[in-house]
């Protein structure tokens, strides 16, 4: 394995203005999610997934994948468990327990059509399997990449959007299936995966750009066949918006995951970063939105509309974020979504003004010029539409939760162990993954949730998969080490040793911030862990306290009061399960004690800065909202823990 791998996933809070961008409030965060009208009337409205503006609610179809997309990115920034629960029942509705998928009751999946938009809702699936580690979802997932290999191309090598449609790419097709196809390669070890779903973006790029504007049409007839295609370039007529939206949004969900390496990043990124300021320059100056024919605002019949302008908006927000937009974007994101709220979303959560559908071709045929697309119909509450507010609204409220700490954190490293806690585990495909406490591990074990946390601050989230070495940690903000292998979870264990303490020693001295989260002795080696942070005044002791008592959960709260440590601004209650404690000495302090034993520690050493703690406490288990116990709040304890860390760590 190489020495640093690239973790990608996550989003952070709930449903806050812009205007408050300064502010943080972690108890308001843990909240957030319940703050935000279009979201409870989705929940209230359409339980389940039921959207009852489609023809038949409860449907696969892409319109339900685009709302759980928004829900889940929701679901990832509030540890709102309700969220999960929701996606769950709706992806449940659909994919049984053998992993077979049928769009409704009595209907299995239309292979045979080979619609591109039948593969979105493959997203939710996904993070099904890669939250719960069920088989049904791997199955589910593996039937519809499979369905993609299939699938049609014209003969530069892109995607059909439909076996209906021959040679004819569709920016809409983007988001349908290639950041579902780069999630399932990531997480299934399927580089060719990854790899596809580069190319598609590209040959996208490559065909469909106008090179005049830098737009791209809606769609692309390889055969200049279709009466809608020019026959000098086979582009359709016009620009639609939320076409450019589709493209937008695929662009920054792929980037998000592709590892650093690859080889098709550089050109992608190039991409999106052209794409994105194309967009900027045609947002509309005095409402801050984007019209229906992106080119020709203010034209006779042309109108604001809604799910396009969320979608821009997010994907502005998200590139700026992951570092492939420039920081200036903000001010766009800003003035983009005061508009939408000022114009499309209704006290009761209703949000109006987006256009039902538009395509090309077909029968009755749609022929993609100005008319038509001013034509077709627009409503209220369309699931789209929704689905791109809430993906907005994800990356609206990380801006908030990171305020000014965006500019001076962004693109810093915050670097997890890798080594000394290096457990394996298999996938149903045969890949091999590090889990347990990593950026990138979803289910009750990782620390994707946390990993989120410090990515809404612009952070890169890596993983060091041997032993640290000052050139490893050259250029790193963060490193955080937890819970070190014992030979009983993990017979390949890696102890901490004098060369590693001492290259980590100098680190910190440097600057460096060093977080350590450690367990009780039954569950994690201490005695090598005291090799490096005795160097600190910092010893764990191997005892155990805070047992959970069958399911009663009151004997594993520990309660963190205001101003603790100077970390934690709001006062929490914090699940920490079998813990060990902390002995100080020297130049440590201790930040928080319980029944007179120490918990958490600090000390400085040179220019850096040592946190150690007791238990791993902010892993998904108890910060993902899906086993919440009464008042327990890790995940907003976990907000201000972070902030804190980020602060120390951009100030040295």
């Amino acid at each position: 394995m190489g020495r640093m791998l690239r973790a990608g996933v996550g989003v952070v809070l709930g449903g806050v203005a812009l205007s408050a961008l300064g502010q943080t409030d972690a108890t308001a965060a843990k909240s957030a999610s319940g703050s935000d009208p279009v979201l409870e009337r989705v929940l209230t409205a359409w339980p389940e997934g039921l959207v009852d503006t489609v023809k038949r609610p409860g449907e696969w179809t892409y319109e339900e994948g685009v709302l759980l997309d928004g829900v889940l990115a929701e679901w990832r920034v509030t540890g709102d468990g309700r969220l999960f629960t929701y996606v769950k029942a709706a992806v449940d509705r659909s994919v049984d327990k053998d992993g077979a998928i049928h769009v409704r009751e009595g209907a299995p999946f239309p292979a045979a059509q080979h619609s591109m938009d039948d593969i979105e809702m493959g997203r939710s699936v996904l993070t099904m399997y890669r939250v719960l580690q069920k088989e049904n979802y791997y199955k589910a997932a593996t039937f519809l990449e499979q369905q993609m290999h299939a699938q049609p191309k014209n003969a530069a090598g892109g995607y059909w959007h439909k076996g209906i449609y021959p040679n004819q790419m569709w920016l809409d097709g983007a988001y349908m299936a290639e950041p579902f196809m780069e999630g399932y390669g990531k997480t299934f070890g399927k580089q060719e995966d990854m790899d596809s779903a580069a190319q598609q973006l590209l040959l996208m790029d490559e065909h469909m750009r106008d090179k005049k504007t830098a737009l791209l049409h809606h769609g692309w007839d390889q055969s200049m066949k279709m009466d809608w295609a020019d026959k000098q370039t086979g582009l359709s007529p016009e620009v639609w918006s939320r076409a450019m939206g589709w493209y937008a949004m695929a662009l920054v969900d792929v980037l998000e995951r592709m590892p650093e390496t690859d080889p098709q990043r550089l050109a992608l990124e190039g991409v999106a970063r052209r794409v994105l300021m194309t967009v900027a320059r045609y947002q509309d100056g005095s409402s801050g939105l984007w019209w229906q024919v992106m080119d020709k605002g203010g034209q006779k019949g042309n109108y604001l509309e809604a799910s396009a302008s969320c979608m821009f908006v997010y994907a502005m927000a998200k590139g700026v974020r992951i570092g492939v937009a420039p920081m200036g974007l903000e001010q766009n994101v800003t003035k983009g979504w005061a508009g939408i709220q000022q114009k499309f979303v209704k006290p009761d959560g209703t949000l109006a003004g987006t256009v039902r559908v538009a395509g090309l071709g077909g029968t009755p045929y749609r022929s993609g010029t100005y008319d038509y697309y001013v034509g077709e119909a627009v409503g209220d509450n369309d699931a789209k539409g929704v689905g791109a507010y809430l993906l907005a609204l994800s990356e609206i409220t990380q801006r908030k939760q990171a305020g000014e700490l965006l500019r001076k954190a962004h693109g810093k490293t915050v670097l997890v162990d890798g080594w000394f806690n290096s457990q394996m585990r298999t996938t149903p495909a045969g890949n091999a993954q590090l889990y347990h406490y990593k950026w990138n591990d979803d289910a009750n074990s990782g620390y994707s949730v946390w990993g989120g946390m410090f990515r809404a601050y612009g952070m890169r989230t890596e993983v060091l998969d041997h032993a640290p070495t000052a050139a490893d940690l050259k250029g790193v903000s963060i490193y955080v080490i937890v819970s070190p292998d014992i030979p009983a979870l993990n017979p390949s264990t890696h102890y901490m040793d004098d060369a590693s303490a001492a290259a980590i020693e100098t680190w910190v001295k440097q600057g460096g911030v060093l977080v350590m989260m450690e367990n009780d002795s039954e569950h994690a080696d201490q005695t090598h862990l005291d090799v490096l942070s005795d160097r600190f005044g910092i010893h764990y002791n191997p005892v155990t306290r805070n047992r959970e008592v069958g399911d009663d959960y009151a004997s594993t709260i520990v309660p963190i009061a205001a101003g603790t440590g100077g970390i934690f601004k709001q006062a929490h209650k914090a699940l920490m399960k079998e813990t060990c404690t902390i002995t100080t000495s020297g130049a440590a302090k201790i930040l928080l004690a319980d029944h007179g034993d120490t918990l958490m520690a600090m000390s400085h050493d040179g220019h850096g800065l040592v946190y150690a703690n007791v238990d791993p406490w902010v892993y998904n288990e108890y910060t993902d909202g899906r086993k919440t116990p009464p008042e327990e709040d890790n995940f907003a304890g976990g907000l201000e823990l972070t902030r804190w860390i980020v602060s120390e760590a951009v100030g040295r």
